[in-house]
């Protein structure tokens, strides 16, 4: 009771015109909701849910964004794992469409109202996240006393607005918990993922409408460009703006010089706000290095760009439920992929030979067995390392021999891997390091589907499907003399192309699956935290999906507590995470100020739960030296 009489008497203050130690966002929704909403701190509201006619209603208008944003939430919901975060999506009203919560507590969650139905309007709830974010469209946490109703000041909310492709708002995204760390600063993490999930939904909504339109995403470092843009926008083919997501809007304003509140880019030329029109959007596509991707504002400034291009209207496209499951089980959404499955599906039936082009790494061996599993063949798949077989014997492995061919040859002699593939499919692997001598021979195969063994006269028939695949240009070699015309023409009579991983725009679909399926291949269960999830989204990948593979397996073989650290990753990514996932935070340790490195240092803890060790790890820093600052400035973990 003395806290709410302190509460009630701080709000009385506020009005009075007394100056407040809350955020000026919290100070202004006190005013409002006094002078506007007319709500009493002095009478508590419990929590409000909507009855069900009504919640449907509000779920019916909101279907297709909750069919967009719950993959992004089940995300977000995952990287809070095992904290008691419970997720809300709230439309425009402020009534909760779509929620996801830990089901243990169930009962204490709907009494808070932060359940399915509930409506946090600010003129109903009074200061609030949900509510708080509608009025003023900002991002924001409403933390334990900044509530203006004392019933919901144990709660400490995060919300984030949605904005359509229009520039309205849709929707807020708000993480609660029911009880939390009582610095505010302990929920500068929530924040920060709650603000990019609402980005990714956004760019999401503006990619699912504006499939027929060219698309042009935006990041200001090229590293991220491809997994993870920072904003887009939609044009039509004359190049004028069609839709935006809200970053989108911000970024074009900021680049034009202008006031976004003032002017909506919407129906204006692209060429107002960036030196660019839409002939020049081909040059910006996946074809090009990212580094080179680069347009400029009016204004000056240089950022990278991806175009993506109209796709056919949905009429004319395999529908992702057509795709056979192995070859639909490639990828998460990534638009090359889906371009290429689409592709791979109508050819899994064939016999046509199929050449696999990919990165060293890249996946091609996945994609061969995936063409195999999807063709209805009987037969078995094998796969030869066409650089793995020491040359002096790929002739006899590949074909086979007669008996007493040559000498230790076997008394009845042996089948070769090409037969052993009779009525499956035969995978060659780097086939650009075969040899050129035997290259005539598998031409022999591949045009008369018979082969001869080594030492044989007579032919043998075999029905196989060809794939192979290189990471070297064929074509380079065909030029250079090393590979045989007719060949690359035998296996290139249909091609598939896999992107790199670095250029895929479904990193974080592959992390979560492979994290799952090597943690059961293990035997434990293991799943990602956020500090090693955002280290391996970083890295480059040289290797592509196998240097992926090879760090999940470290990582889950490691990991303690079933979560993966970044300590617990291959030595690139610690020493990445070490160099410049805390670089931030120790800039901001390395302050002039002693307020303002105590405030950094006071937000590493309460992010950490004041957790030493792992303040430590994060800061890139021994114990000693946290304890050794933790003196100097004066702090004292809470009890």
């Amino acid at each position: 009771m003395a806290g709410e009489r302190e509460h009630i008497r701080e709000i009385e203050e506020v009005l009075s015109g007394a100056r407040s130690v809350r955020d000026d966002i919290v100070v202004q929704s006190w005013l409002r909701c006094i002078d506007t909403h007319r709500l009493d701190p002095a009478r508590p509201t419990e929590a409000y849910i909507v009855p069900d006619t009504q919640l449907r209603e509000h779920r019916e208008q909101s279907e297709r964004l909750i069919a967009i944003a719950r993959s992004g939430l089940e995300t977000l919901f995952k990287q809070v794992a095992g904290q008691n975060y419970v997720l809300l999506l709230a439309d425009a009203k402020g009534v909760t469409v779509d929620f996801l919560g830990d089901p243990l507590f169930m009962d204490q969650l709907r009494t808070a109202g932060l359940y399915l139905g509930s409506e946090w309007s600010e003129s109903r709830t009074g200061t609030c996240g949900v509510g708080s974010c509608i009025v003023t469209g900002e991002a924001m946490t409403i933390h334990q006393t900044d509530h203006f109703d004392t019933t919901h000041t144990p709660l400490s909310c995060t919300a984030a607005p949605i904005f359509d492709t229009n520039g309205e708002l849709t929707a807020v995204l708000d993480i609660s918990l029911l009880r939390s760390p009582q610095p505010k600063v302990s929920q500068n993490l929530a924040l920060h993922l709650v603000t990019a999930s609402a980005r990714r939904i956004e760019l999401a909504n503006l990619m699912a409408q504006m499939h027929s339109e060219w698309v042009l995403r935006f990041s200001r470092s090229p590293e991220f460009l491809d997994v993870d843009p920072e904003a887009a926008v939609a044009l039509d083919a004359s190049g004028r703006i069609l839709g935006t997501t809200r970053g989108g809007a911000l970024l074009l304003a900021q680049a034009g010089g202008v006031d976004w509140r003032l002017s909506s880019p919407i129906g204006q030329p692209i060429s107002r706000y960036l030196d660019m029109d839409i002939d020049d959007l081909p040059n910006l596509t996946r074809g090009r290095p990212t580094e080179e991707r680069l347009v400029f504002g009016r204004n000056g400034s240089a950022l990278f760009a991806h175009a993506i291009e109209p796709q056919p209207p949905s009429g004319r496209r395999a529908p992702v439920e057509a795709l056979p499951k192995p070859i639909a089980e490639l990828s998460g959404g990534d638009p090359a992929m889906a371009t290429m499955q689409t592709r791979a599906a109508k050819l899994a039936r064939t016999t046509i030979p199929i050449l696999i082009h990919g990165e060293t790494g890249s996946g091609k061996e996945y994609l061969a067995r995936a063409l195999h599993d999807s063709s209805g063949r009987s037969g078995p798949f094998v796969a030869i390392n066409c650089a793995a077989i020491p040359e002096h014997l790929i002739e006899s492995e590949l074909f086979g021999h007669a008996a007493g061919a040559f000498t230790g040859a076997t008394a009845k002699g042996r089948k070769g891997l090409i037969e052993s593939a009779d009525g499956g499919t035969l995978f060659l692997d780097e086939i650009g390091d075969m040899p050129y001598a035997l290259q005539s021979r598998l031409l022999r195969v591949i045009a008369e589907r018979e082969l001869i063994p080594v030492g044989g006269i007579a032919p043998r028939p075999v029905d196989i499907k060809i794939i192979s695949a290189s990471h070297h240009d064929l074509r380079q070699l065909v030029a250079e003399g090393r590979f045989r015309e007719d060949l690359f023409y035998r296996l290139n009579a249909a091609s598939l192309t896999l992107p790199p991983l670095r250029e895929r725009t479904d990193f974080e679909w592959l992390l979560e699956r492979l994290v799952g399926e090597r943690a059961r291949l293990a035997g434990r269960p293991a799943k990602l935290s956020p500090a090693a999830r955002l280290a391996l989204i970083r890295h480059g990948w040289p290797g592509n999906i196998r240097e992926l593979v090879n760090a999940v397996d470290l990582a889950v073989a490691l990991c303690d507590d079933e979560t993966i650290q970044p300590s617990d990753l291959p030595d690139f990514a610690t020493v990445r995470v070490a160099a410049s996932a805390p670089s931030a935070a120790m800039v901001a340790l390395r302050a002039p100020s002693p307020e303002e490195e105590r405030a950094a240092l006071l937000a590493m803890l309460a992010a950490t739960g004041w957790n030493i060790s792992e303040a430590a790890r994060r800061l890139g820093v021994d114990r000693t030296t946290v304890h050794r600052r933790m003196k100097r400035l004066r702090l004292e973990a809470p009890n």
